[in-house]
């Protein structure tokens, strides 16, 4: 079954300096527009965002700074994308919450006006949660094929947590058994359970929030901003946050 189309459908996916609204920049954009009869177009930029690409957005996209340092700014291509997609319904994955919202702030910053009013909006992403719910009862179900009676039952959620696990590492071939990967996979990188903090490709810790978002914290605390210490034990963050940054500080402190 093909989609009903009255207007033409346009999908857009963009890749980012990170995956802060306000504050990152695009750096390349792709528009697949189908139209009603099923032909289909499709446009491509590379966009110099005019500001460093971190490693870690790179390591994911594969662009890097010198790969847009001759693209266009996207203020120089900011009508041809609205008038690509002009008289499209919008459609991507997660694009409600992320490449819409960043696109708004982009064609803002270039001074021109996103028109959005007319349009209606499809987000794969949120179809996929709604039609897969990801919770315990769901998994139970996929993994185990059984059904999950007295869910919330504390006992009864953690025998079936730890039967998923086992089916887990029976179904994925390339998970393992050791404890030492499972954290790995499951810490993402994290370096506390809030991701305020995360490892670097280089496995050095860096700041994923705020005014230092990409910044080692070694070099924040040691040079730039010593004071953002005080600032995030005395502000509202876990204990946790506040005890890895302590212990950070603490690894750095002079002998």
């Amino acid at each position: 079954m093909g989609l009903n189309l009255k207007k033409p459908l346009a999908f857009i996916d963009i890749e980012t300096t990170g995956i802060d609204i306000l504050k990152d920049k695009i750096v390349e954009i792709a528009i697949l527009k189908i139209m009603p009869d099923g032909n289909t177009s499709n446009k491509v930029k590379r966009v110099n965002p005019t500001i460093h690409i971190p490693a870690e957005a790179s390591a994911i996209h594969g662009i890097y700074d010198k790969d847009v340092e001759e693209s266009p700014l996207f203020s120089q291509i900011a009508q041809e994308i609205i008038d690509f997609i002009d008289g499209c319904d919008l459609a991507g994955f997660n694009h409600i919450r992320f490449d819409i919202p960043l696109l708004i702030e982009e064609c803002s910053r270039a001074g021109i006006n996103l028109p959005i009013e007319d349009k209606k909006f499809i987000d794969v992403q949120i179809i996929f949660h709604k039609k897969e719910p990801r919770d315990l009862a769901t998994a139970y179900r996929f993994y185990c094929n059984k059904e999950l009676n007295n869910s919330h039952n504390a006992l009864t959620d953690v025998i079936a947590t730890h039967d998923i696990l086992l089916a887990q590492i029976q179904h994925y071939n390339d998970l393992g058994n050791e404890i030492d990967s499972l954290h790995q996979l499951s810490m993402d990188g994290r370096v506390d359970f809030a991701g305020k903090m995360v490892y670097g490709n280089d496995g050095k810790e860096r700041f994923n929030f705020g005014k230092h978002k990409d910044k080692l914290i070694e070099e924040v605390l040691r040079q730039d901003d010593p004071s953002y210490y005080d600032w995030m034990m005395n502000a509202d963050f876990s204990t946790d946050t506040k005890k890895k940054l302590s212990n950070i500080k603490e690894k750095i402190k002079p002998k």
